[in-house]
């Protein structure tokens, strides 16, 4: 299959530039299998979609503050770090920028946008072949202890800002259920949740699970090869608790849906069924997981997403999940598109959603 069969036009301005002004006032297209056939509809009322005994899984990942601003030692020069994988306390694979010129044994300076954080420094240790650094930082005990001052929410390249991302950014740019600090971006499907939706589901009979999967830039990394199946995904961290596990068993057995949440929650789900032959259990680690046509779900029965970029992993995960086992899901996930766009849907992170049951 070919990585440009997952291409489709998109209006730049369509691609939202700030949230709804409320979460759950976003859009919602519900996508359903196997018709294919697309509605119309909003968000506020997607507990109407939901079942009493069905098991809704979200993913709890919380985003750090993972873009730092700072400048080289001796040349002054300005630089940023996107903080991409921790190997250790202060010892950090990142995206600098500009980066192409930066060497092993470089020493960075970084700066909080008050200036109320301690000196942090870092020294370049490595460079691999995607071009990424290793930093080690001083200064501070954690690096990670200091992001809240030190660092600015990791917005996407897509969403333009001038100056640093605001206060109301880092707010709505998190779920409101986020626990584990680890992503470098958020696990988007989930943002437009309120306290109050939650509340409702829980009322309704629905049984409100999470998993973690820590988001890394590998997620939304760009497929290169020309043939999809010769693409590799980065590395994520996940856990997948036994409670969670347990109830999701349990709602197989009866027969009754599992509902994810989000590309991430799926590719938690399904990495650990593929590594245990369909019976969930309590797992730890890190997965590779890449789902495309016409890959075969084992757990997942309903999947809520946002609207993805072009030829992305994302995008050929939601067209295998909408025709599991089949090629023929490609068609009508970009068919679903195509009506977001003549609808003037909002897309990608801070855009409309979309559910797929």
């Amino acid at each position: 299959m070919r990585t440009a069969d997952f291409h489709y036009d998109l209006p730049p301005e369509l691609i939202a530039q700030s949230p709804a002004p409320e979460r759950d006032q976003s859009r919602l297209l519900i996508l359903q299998r196997p018709g294919g056939q697309v509605t119309d509809g909003w968000f506020r009322d997607f507990p109407r979609h939901l079942r009493p005994g069905d098991v809704l899984v979200l993913n709890d990942s919380r985003v750090v503050p993972a873009r730092l601003r700072g400048h080289k030692s001796g040349s002054g020069g300005q630089i940023e770090a996107l903080l991409v994988e921790e190997n250790a306390a202060n010892d950090w694979w990142v995206m600098l920028r500009p980066g192409k010129r930066v060497r092993t044994g470089t020493r960075l300076n970084f700066r909080g946008a008050k200036g109320d954080v301690p000196a942090v420094a870092a020294t370049v240790l490595a460079k691999n072949a995607e071009g990424h650094c290793r930093l080690q930082f001083e200064g501070v005990p954690d690096v990670r202890d200091v992001l809240d001052a030190l660092g600015e929410v990791p917005l996407p390249p897509y969403i333009e800002r001038t100056g640093a991302p605001s206060a109301e950014d880092r707010q709505r740019y998190q779920t409101i259920y986020a626990r584990p600090p680890g992503s470098v971006a958020a696990p988007t499907a989930g943002l437009h949740f309120t306290e109050a939706m939650l509340a409702q589901i829980r009322a309704a009979g629905v049984e409100m699970r999470f998993v973690t999967l820590h988001v890394g830039l590998g997620t939304f990394a760009p497929v290169k090869a020309a043939q999809v199946e010769e693409h590799v995904m980065h590395a994520e961290c996940f856990a997948l608790d036994a409670e969670t596990a347990a109830a999701i068993n349990t709602a197989r057995r009866e027969g009754r849906r599992v509902i994810a949440v989000g590309t991430t929650t799926v590719r938690v789900l399904e990495s650990v069924a593929a590594e245990t032959n369909g019976e969930l259990r309590a797992t730890r680690g890190r997965t590779r997981i890449f789902i495309y046509p016409p890959f075969r779900f084992r757990v997942v029965d309903a999947l809520l997403t946002n609207f993805h970029l072009p030829e992305s992993t994302l995008l050929m995960l939601v067209s295998a999940f909408a025709a599991p086992g089949e090629t023929r899901g490609r068609e009508m996930a970009l068919a679903a598109y195509a009506e977001a766009v003549r609808q003037r849907y909002r897309f990608f992170s801070f855009g409309d959603a979309m559910f797929i049951a």
